[in-house]
C-alpha cells in the first residue's frame, strides 16, 4: 500500500485543506437502512417475541425457541471457561470497580444556603437499564460487559437487562455471572434495541439503553430515543478512532502496533499520527508494512489504513490544538513532555500518557471506562461513568512495571475477542523489554 497520499505537512495546508484532513471517513445512515431499522422496530413493537425469533434466524442464522439464558446455564458455564481467562476477567473487574467506586464520593449534598433555605442534591439510580453487548470477531465482547455492568451495579440500578447477538459465548456468560447479571437474552442488532425499548413478553422494557454497536444498532438507538416512550440512550456513536501525538524519540514499532490495533476493529475505523518528526512518519509507515505481512485480518486493515492520516507539525503544542479540533475518542501522547502537553488537552474521550500506556490496556483493564464518545462528540460528551452528566476525561499513565503486571490479562482477553492487533501491541513492547535488560524508565 502506498501511504504517500496519507502524509500531510500541516503548515503548508490551507484552512480548508486542514479542515478536510481532520474529517472522519464518511459515516452516514442511508435512507434504505433507516427504513429497514424503522420496519424492524415497528414489528418488534407490534409483534414482540415472535419477530425476535424471526430476526434471529434471518440476521444471525440462529434458530432456537429460547432467547433468555436461565440462571443455571449461566452458573454452569464457569466450568467451561479456562482458569487463565477467569483470572484475566477478575483482574479487569477489580480495576474497573476500583476506578468507578471512587466516583461515588459526594453524590449526596445537603447544604444550608442561608438561614431558612436548605438545598439538597440526591442522586438516584435509573431503575431499569438496558445494555447492548456487540459481537466481536470470535466472541461477544466481554470487555463491554464489564465496562457497562460494573457501573450499573455500583450505582444500584435495580433491573439490568443485557442483549447480545447469538450464540452467546461461555466467556460472556461467565462474565455475566461475576457481574451479577441474570437477565441476558440472545438477540442482536436493531431488534435487540427495539426489544429493550418497547418491552416484549420475554424481554422487559428499560428506561435507558447503553452500549456500542454497528450502524443498525446506532440508528435504532437514535430512533427509539426520539420516540415518546420514556427511553433515553447513553450517546450517539460512530466508528472507533485513535489519535497519537509523538516526537522523534518515540518507538515506531509501538506506534505502528497501536495504529493497527485500533484499525482492526473495522473498515471505517480511523487513526491519525501527529508528530514533529518526518523520519518517525517514514519509520512508522515502514513498520506498518512489516507488521502487516503476517497479519490475519489484512483485508480489513488495508481498507481502514486508507483512511489513516500522518500529519507533520513542528510544534507539539500545535499538535494538541489540532487534536482538540478533531476531538478524538482515544488520544495517546507519547512525547517525553507529555505532562506539559496534557495541560492543554481540552477535548478527548480518554487519554493515554507515555509509550507504556497503549490504548488496548484501556480497552480491558486500566480501570477507566472504554465506552467513549466518537465522531467528535468528546468536545461535549464524556465517556461512561457514574456521573454521566459531568464532562470528564479519563487519564492513563502506565510505566513499564505496570505494563508487565497487566500483560497476561490483556493478552488473554484480546485473544478471546480475536483482536490480534491488540495482542501484538502488548507483545511487541514485552519483546522490547526482554531485549533491553538494562531498560530504565
Amino acid at each position: 500500500m502506498n501511504f504517500n497520499n496519507n502524509i500531510y505537512f500541516w503548515e503548508k495546508l490551507t484552512d480548508i485543506e486542514k479542515k478536510n484532513v481532520l474529517n472522519r471517513p464518511i459515516f452516514f445512515i442511508n435512507k434504505k437502512l433507516k427504513n429497514n431499522v424503522f420496519k424492524i422496530l415497528k414489528n418488534i413493537r407490534k409483534f414482540g417475541d415472535s419477530y425476535i425469533y424471526k430476526y434471529n434466524f434471518l440476521f444471525d442464522n440462529f434458530n432456537i425457541n429460547k432467547i433468555k439464558i436461565n440462571c443455571n446455564e449461566i452458573d454452569i458455564k464457569e466450568i467451561l471457561v479456562e482458569e487463565k481467562f477467569k483470572n484475566a476477567v477478575l483482574h479487569a473487574k477489580k480495576n474497573i470497580e476500583k476506578f468507578h467506586l471512587l466516583q461515588k464520593k459526594n453524590n449526596n449534598i445537603n447544604v444550608t444556603i442561608e438561614n431558612g433555605i436548605n438545598c439538597r442534591y440526591l442522586e438516584t439510580p435509573i431503575s431499569n437499564i438496558g445494555i447492548y453487548i456487540p459481537k466481536g470477531i470470535n466472541s461477544n465482547l466481554i470487555s463491554t460487559m464489564l465496562m457497562l455492568c460494573i457501573p450499573a451495579n455500583i450505582v444500584g440500578c435495580k433491573n439490568i437487562v443485557v442483549c447480545s447477538p447469538p450464540k452467546i459465548s461461555n466467556e460472556l456468560l461467565y462474565t455475566a455471572k461475576i457481574c451479577n447479571i441474570n437477565s441476558i437474552f440472545q438477540v442482536g442488532g436493531a431488534q435487540a434495541i427495539g426489544s429493550m425499548a418497547f418491552g416484549t413478553k420475554t424481554i422487559p422494557k428499560v428506561n435507558k439503553i447503553f452500549g456500542p454497536g454497528n450502524a443498525y444498532v446506532t440508528e435504532a438507538k437514535i430512533q427509539v430515543s426520539k420516540m415518546n416512550i420514556g427511553v433515553s440512550i447513553d450517546m450517539p456513536a460512530g466508528p472507533t478512532e485513535l489519535l497519537i501525538i509523538s516526537d522523534k524519540n518515540s518507538n515506531p514499532k509501538f506506534i505502528s502496533s497501536d495504529l493497527i490495533a485500533q484499525l482492526e476493529h473495522g473498515e471505517d475505523s480511523h487513526a491519525i499520527l501527529l508528530t514533529n518528526s518526518f523520519s518517525l512518519i517514514k519509520n512508522v509507515i515502514k513498520e506498518i508494512k512489516f507488521q502487516l505481512i503476517d497479519f490475519p485480518r489484512k483485508e480489513i486493515l488495508t481498507k481502514s489504513l486508507y483512511n489513516s492520516k500522518f500529519i507533520l507539525e513542528k510544534n507539539l503544542f500545535n499538535c494538541i490544538k489540532i487534536s482538540n479540533i478533531y476531538s478524538p475518542e482515544h488520544l495517546c501522547i507519547y512525547s517525553k513532555n507529555y505532562k506539559d502537553l496534557l495541560k492543554n488537552v481540552k477535548n478527548a474521550g480518554s487519554v493515554f500518557l507515555g509509550e507504556w500506556s497503549p490504548e488496548v490496556i484501556g480497552d480491558y483493564v486500566s480501570g477507566s471506562n472504554h465506552v467513549l464518545p466518537t465522531y467528535g462528540y468528546s468536545s461535549s460528551l464524556s465517556g461512561i461513568g457514574l456521573k454521566d452528566f459531568v464532562k470528564n476525561i479519563t487519564i492513563q499513565e502506565i510505566n513499564y512495571k505496570g505494563f508487565l503486571n497487566v500483560y497476561n490479562t490483556v493478552s488473554v482477553m484480546s485473544k478471546i475477542e480475536g483482536l490480534e492487533g491488540h495482542r501484538r501491541s502488548m507483545k511487541i513492547r514485552k519483546k522490547y523489554l526482554e531485549e533491553n535488560k538494562n531498560f530504565e524508565l
